[in-house]
């Protein structure tokens, strides 16, 4: 049913409502009432039908769904160059958890609103989030109007956010009581891992989430010594491990899933579990090529994110929809694999699904949230354009995005941060940079 008295009507060139090229709407637009999409159709119907509706054209705009980035850590982009070229576990264990023991909630504030930034300004509206003081995290998030799933990671040793793994669950507590309803911003259970984290606070969290009907968010079999360490451990992957544990299910967001076995990708189907594939992350640390067609072909839904500013080191998602499409191809040897409209369906519709909101975001369609944006196709890069996917994943840029909405409210405008005092924020973030340099290693 088409809702009544939009506040405005958005047009452009195409509207592109799914990840499909036989959905694309030339000359379309969408009606926006509040924070939800009241009509999708042509302009010259919708001008029709709402004649005295506010009218905001872009001759050579795309409007389209916004990306979902379902794994990041957005405040990692303060460690951004720092400790390069590195396997995974020296990255973390020699220079990254050192230098996070001295965060302080300012910092990660100031470092997320840093990431923030990047993702509105290359097509992100929804993120997915695992860091410490998170509570920092929300608050940046829903200041910036950005439409965020958080959690605050827990494992064994003392977090510089709230100390021993019990006062982290009191920490996550209150995040889930603060935010609770929000319109914006979901609090999610997220243990770090199962080499950082004890079967017991594993099985704990898993309470909490059910508890709280969260997500339960875990980087797993993320490279081969996580696999190797569980195995000696435990006798089992990672994935039979929380199998056994009990605590695979439809709300679990498994981030990477790199070493995963045949048996392992039966599990996570069997249990639906949903997978967040970070492929530049993975190439960049050399854990390895995630098996993601076989994970497809099984029915597992797969969204991407980015990871954080320090192991990928951006958080763009049209990069990333480009390097997954060409990874997978070289993988199977195969140009069929992961096409442009399977990419861009794993940043969006599917992202959607893995955060358990597809009937609010992922796509263009009545009824849903207003969470969309508008690329400049006037350049030579998009010049000619025949396939709208086929651009979006293999020649588009997150700097050809011109404008950002969510929930309705737009956030970008012509480049233009309206949330955010960009300005500001880069300078506190090179002042920052000379503080992390001087900390003592």
């Amino acid at each position: 049913m088409m809702l009544k008295n939009p506040d405005y009507i958005f047009t452009g060139k195409y509207l592109l409502p799914t990840n499909t090229q036989h959905s694309v709407i030339k000359d379309g637009g969408i009606a926006v009432q509040g924070d939800t999409i009241a009509a999708v159709d042509t302009a010259a119907s919708l001008m029709d039908a709402f004649p005295r509706v506010e009218i905001i054209h872009e001759e050579h705009g795309l409007i389209m769904p916004g990306l979902i980035n379902g794994h990041t850590h957005g405040a990692m982009s303060c460690f951004r160059g720092l400790a390069d070229d590195l396997p995974l576990m020296t990255w973390l264990e020699k220079h990254i958890f050192p230098i996070e023991a001295q965060l302080t909630p300012e910092m990660v504030y100031q470092s997320t609103l840093l990431s923030i930034a990047e993702m509105i300004r290359s097509g992100t509206t929804s993120f997915c989030d695992m860091y410490l003081f998170s509570k920092e995290v929300a608050r940046a998030a829903e200041n910036c109007g950005i439409r965020g799933w958080i959690g605050e990671v827990l494992y064994d040793f003392p977090s510089p956010c709230y100390g021993e793994p019990d006062n982290g669950i009191a920490y996550l507590a209150d995040l889930f009581g603060e935010y609770r309803n929000n319109p914006l911003i979901t609090v999610t259970t997220d243990p770090h891992s199962v080499y950082t984290c004890s079967p017991d606070l594993l099985t704990r969290l898993g309470s909490v989430a059910t508890d709280y009907h969260s997500l339960y968010v875990i980087h797993l079999s993320e490279n081969q010594a996580e696999v190797t360490t569980c195995m000696e451990r435990y006798g089992v992957t990672p994935v039979e491990h929380l199998e056994t544990l009990g605590l695979l299910g439809s709300a679990t967001l498994a981030c990477h899933c790199v070493k995963v076995s045949a048996r392992d990708i039966d599990i996570l189907k069997k249990h639906e579990v949903k997978v967040v594939h970070c492929v530049e992350s993975n190439m960049k640390l050399a854990s390895g090529i995630a098996p993601v067609v076989d994970m497809l072909e099984c029915g597992i839904t797969v969204c991407l994110g980015t990871d954080g500013g320090a192991s990928n080191n951006d958080v763009d998602m049209f990069s990333e929809m480009n390097s997954a499409a060409k990874l997978h191809k070289i993988a199977r040897m195969d140009p069929t694999v992961m096409n442009a409209e399977d990419t861009l369906k794993a940043a969006t519709i599917n992202g959607a699904r893995a955060l358990g909101v597809e009937k609010r975001i992922g796509s263009l369609e009545v009824g849903k949230k207003a969470d969309f944006i508008v690329l400049d196709l006037d350049q030579p890069h998009l010049t000619p354009l025949y396939n709208i996917p086929s651009h979006l994943t293999y020649v588009a840029r997150g700097a050809d995005v011109i404008h950002s909405f969510v929930n309705g409210r737009q956030l970008m405008k012509n480049r233009d941060l309206l949330t955010i005092d960009l300005e500001k924020v880069i300078a506190e973030m090179n002042g920052m940079a000379e503080k992390i340099l001087g900390l003592p290693k």
